[in-house]
C-alpha cells in the first residue's frame, strides 16, 4: 500500500477545532502534514491511522528503552493497578536502591513527575548548599525549565520557577539568580569565570549529549577537568542524565568518563516512558530536604509509573538489554557510513551508540546548533523520504536516532535497506539541482561517546 497522510491530515483538521496547533504540548507539533497519528505500538514498531508501519528511532525522545508494550513492564504495571493506585512507599525505596545500585553516586533519591521539578530542586539545593546565589550552565541542554538558555543566542536569566522557595544555608536572597552560559567543552572558560566570580557561583548544570545540539556532546577530559574545577571552588556539579542515563551505559555517562556528580538527574526513561523523574545524589546535599528545608512539595509518582521503573531498572540491571542496544547502535551506524561513503558523503556520528546523532559534513560544527550547508541541504532532502519509507528517526542533521532492546535483526536489515533507497532518491534530487555533497572521508568528533 503506498504511504499516505490523508487521514493523519484529516485528524489534524479536526484537533485544530479543540487543541492549540492540534496536540497536547508544542513539542508534538509539526504542522499540517508534518507527521502520523499513531493507532497502536508494539516492540520497535508504529501503525498509524493510515495503516502505515514504521520502525521507530524517536522513542518518545529516547524514554521507551525498552520498546512499545513490552510484557514484563505491562505485568508490572498491570500489578500496580489491580493494587487499587495507592501510594507505594516500598515501590519508592526498591526504586530509589535500584539507582544507587546502577548510579553509585546516587546516595539518596527524591521522585517527581516532571523533569522541571527535579531540576528546580537540584538547583534550590546547590545555591542552599554552597551559599551561593548565580548558577552556571553550560550551553545546549534543556533542563526542562523555560528561561534556562541553550544557547548564547537565547541568553537570559532563570525563571522564577528556578529560584523561588529556594531553601537557604547562607545563601544571598534573590528572586532571579544569575545565569552564566558557558561553552560546550570550554574547560578555561569555565575556569575564568569561577576565578572572577567564584564566591558567587553555586552550581554548574551540564547535559552530557543534548539532544538538539549535536556539537557540544562533552568529552571526557571537559568532564573530569569541570569535575576538579568545582571541587576546587565549591561548586556543586548537577549532572543531567534525562537522556543519557541506562543509554550511555547502565551508570550514565558518568560510568563512561568515571566522574561521579554532585547531583544527578534522570529521567522517565528509567520507568521506560512512563512519567518519573528522580533527583539523586550526595546524602548531604538531598538531607537538607528533611531537615526543614524550604522546598516546594514537587509533583506526586504515580505507584504505576514507580511500578513500571522497577521492572525497568531489574531488567536494565539483570539483563544484558544496554549491551544489546549498544551492539544493535554500534551496526547501524557501520551499516549507514557504508552506505554514504559509496556514495561519496561526508558524515560524523556523535553520541553513543543508543543515541547516534548523523551529520552530513565530515567534522562537527563548531558552535550550538551550527550546520553546514551540506548538512541542510541534503538532510533536506534525506529526512522525509525516510518517513515516507517508514522510518521514524530525527527529523534533521542534529536529531538522534533512539534504539531500543526491541530493535531486532528484521529491523535493522529494513532499516539499512531503506536508508540506501532514501539517500539514492535524496542524491538524485541534488543532482538534479546542481549540487552534491563533496566527496570527503567519515571522521567522528571526539567526545565521551566517541574518544577517537
Amino acid at each position: 500500500m503506498p504511504w499516505t497522510l490523508e487521514r493523519a491530515n484529516l485528524h489534524y483538521e479536526r484537533a485544530l477545532e479543540r487543541l492549540p496547533l492540534g496536540v497536547a504540548a508544542d513539542f508534538g507539533y509539526r504542522g499540517a502534514g508534518g507527521g502520523p497519528y499513531v493507532r497502536r505500538a508494539g516492540g520497535a514498531r508504529l501503525w498509524d491511522v493510515d495503516g502505515n508501519e514504521y520502525i521507530d528511532y524517536r522513542l518518545g525522545g529516547g524514554a521507551l528503552i525498552l520498546g512499545y508494550a513490552d510484557a514484563r513492564i505491562a505485568a508490572a504495571v498491570r500489578g500496580a493497578i489491580e493494587a487499587g493506585g495507592a501510594r507505594a512507599r516500598d515501590c519508592e525505596r526498591a526504586v530509589a536502591r535500584r539507582i544507587s545500585h546502577l548510579f553509585p553516586a546516587a546516595e539518596r533519591a527524591r521522585f517527581s513527575s516532571r523533569v522541571s521539578d527535579a531540576v528546580a530542586d537540584a538547583l534550590r539545593l546547590a545555591r542552599a548548599f554552597t551559599g551561593k546565589d548565580a548558577i552556571a550552565v553550560v550551553e545546549g541542554g534543556f533542563h526542562g525549565l523555560p528561561g534556562i538558555p541553550r544557547s548564547h543566542a537565547e541568553r537570559r536569566t532563570a525563571p522564577r520557577a528556578a529560584s523561588a522557595a529556594l531553601p537557604e544555608r547562607g545563601a544571598r536572597r534573590s528572586s532571579q539568580p544569575t545565569i552564566h552560559l558557558l561553552r560546550a567543552n570550554d574547560a578555561n572558560g569555565f575556569e575564568e569565570l569561577l576565578r572572577s566570580r567564584g564566591d558567587r557561583i553555586g552550581a554548574l548544570l551540564v547535559e552530557p549529549v543534548p539532544v538538539d545540539y549535536a556539537s557540544t556532546a562533552a568529552a571526557i577530559a571537559y568532564f573530569r577537568d569541570v569535575r576538579a574545577l568545582c571541587d576546587r571552588f565549591e561548586v556543586v556539579l548537577i549532572v543531567d542524565e534525562v537522556v543519557t542515563g541506562f543509554r550511555a551505559a547502565r551508570g550514565g555517562a558518568q560510568q563512561v568518563v568515571g566522574v561521579r556528580a554532585d547531583l544527578c538527574i534522570l529521567g522517565c526513561s528509567a520507568a521506560n516512558g512512563f512519567p518519573l523523574a528522580a533527583l539523586t545524589g550526595r546524602a548531604e546535599i538531598l538531607r537538607a530536604i528533611g531537615e526543614g528545608a524550604d522546598s516546594p512539595r514537587p509533583s506526586a509518582v504515580d505507584p504505576v509509573s514507580l511500578a513500571a521503573a522497577r521492572k525497568t531498572l531489574e531488567i536494565i540491571e539483570e539483563t544484558d538489554a544496554v549491551e544489546r542496544i549498544a551492539r544493535y547502535g554500534w551496526r547501524l551506524r557501520e551499516g549507514m557510513s557504508q552506505v554514504l561513503s559509496r556514495r561519496g558523503i561526508a558524515h560524523a556520528f556523535v553520541g553513543p551508540p543508543s543515541m547516534s546523532r548523523l551529520c552530513f559534513d565530515g567534522s562537527m560544527p563548531r558552535g550550538a546548533g551550527d550546520r553546514s550547508a551540506v548538512a541542510e541541504r541534503f538532510g533536506a532532502e534525506l529526512w522525509p523520504r525516510l518517513r515516507g519509507f517508514g522510518i521514524l528517526c530525527g527529523s534533521d542533521a542534529d536529531g538522534p536516532w533512539f534504539v531500543s532492546n526491541a530493535h531486532n535483526e528484521l529491523c535493522l536489515a529494513e532499516t539499512l535497506a531503506k536508508f540506501e533507497h532514501a539517500a539514492d532518491a535524496a542524491l538524485e534530487r541534488l543532482s538534479r539541482a546542481g549540487a552534491r555533497a563533496a566527496l570527503a572521508e567519515p571522521r567522528s568528533p571526539s567526545s565521551f561517546a566517541n574518544p577517537g
